[in-house]
């Protein structure tokens, strides 16, 4: 299962590194053309979705990590490497995450599979002849693994990749608790916030009130917010059902996945053990890579992007 190829720059040894980097300095990166769809979903909602690449090629779905979208650091390499080998890019933003807030008082969760199985399927029927994959980041991850379990080969996609996965939710809720992840977990608190309270005065939610400037950890946005909001008891209820690792064996289709060892997201020892997942899966794990990092280059102005370089071959072989 250990993967041999990826070789972090020297001068980005440490995780943080390996993960501020390309989110600090990735700013200039040129931006895909792209075209926005707007797809309306069967209960009266919608999401956005950016295409990019002119051909009519083999489409290759990306979705993103929590309150990411197309403005992402990881989404115009992603992008870029998907149209350089002529296939379409179809950037997927989760309700809510477009720029744009979503009609109904509900979000998007980590667990939610019916819109990305309806997002697929629903593509598959316009164009039934063109071969179809998807790539997933972080949060994206653990619903497209969850999703491929449940759907096992009952699904049109060709292949699949997952990035730097969160394998059990609560565990890795837990984890950014704790040391320098309280970094990126204030980061991410202040943007779910800032979202949450713009997007609840245009349509109050049926949930009980809660003060969104008492929360001050992921946990306690799933269990005052994500949870209710979405039909779940509490947090701990949302976590153990919507936890990818316990879907990793039913999967029916080609699936790497690729994660770092050190990923400062999430802890080391729930990584899935070979008995734990489908023969389908490729397992590629790295000592360092940090989360959604793994930046090579021998100097820094010399800074490649492994995952851009890794993603064409995997998906090549299966299209």
């Amino acid at each position: 299962m250990k993967n041999k190829t990826f070789k972090p720059a020297w001068w980005l040894g440490n995780p943080h590194c390996q993960t501020l980097w390309p989110f600090i300095f990735r700013t200039r990166i040129k931006k895909e053309d792209v075209t926005r769809e707007r797809f309306e979903l069967p209960d009266g909602d919608f999401i956005d979705l950016d295409w990019a690449g002119k051909s009519n090629g083999p489409i290759v779905f990306i979705f993103h990590g929590l309150e990411g979208s197309s403005q992402s650091h990881y989404a115009k390499g992603l992008l870029r490497c998907i149209t350089q080998k002529g296939w379409r890019g179809l950037f997927v933003h989760f309700r809510g995450c477009s720029g744009e807030h979503n009609r109904l008082p509900r979000s998007y969760h980590s667990g939610d599979t019916g819109d990305i199985g309806y997002l697929i399927n629903t593509i598959h029927q316009r164009e039934p002849h063109i071969r179809l994959a998807a790539i997933a980041i972080s949060l994206g991850s653990n619903a497209l693994l969850k999703w491929l379990g449940e759907t096992g080969s009952k699904n049109p996609l060709s292949a699949a990749i997952a990035i730097s996965v969160p394998f059990d939710l609560y565990q890795s809720v837990k984890h950014m608790e704790k040391g320098f992840a309280r970094l990126y977990q204030w980061h991410l608190v202040k943007q779910l916030r800032h979202r949450l309270s713009k997007k609840f005065q245009l349509t109050p939610p049926a949930i009980p009130a809660h003060p969104l400037s008492s929360i001050k950890t992921i946990f306690h946005i799933d269990d005052h917010i994500t949870a209710p909001l979405h039909g779940f008891k509490d947090a701990k209820e949302y976590y153990a059902l919507s936890s990818c690792k316990q879907f990793l064996k039913n999967i029916q289709i080609p699936t790497l996945i690729i994660h770092a060892k050190d990923d400062p997201f999430i802890p080391a020892h729930i990584i899935p053990s070979a008995n734990e997942l489908s023969p389908f899966i490729q397992l590629e794990l790295s000592e360092n890579g940090g989360h959604v990092g793994f930046v090579s280059g021998a100097f820094p102005g010399y800074a490649t992007y492994w995952l851009e370089e890794r993603i064409p071959v995997f998906l090549k072989e299966h299209f």
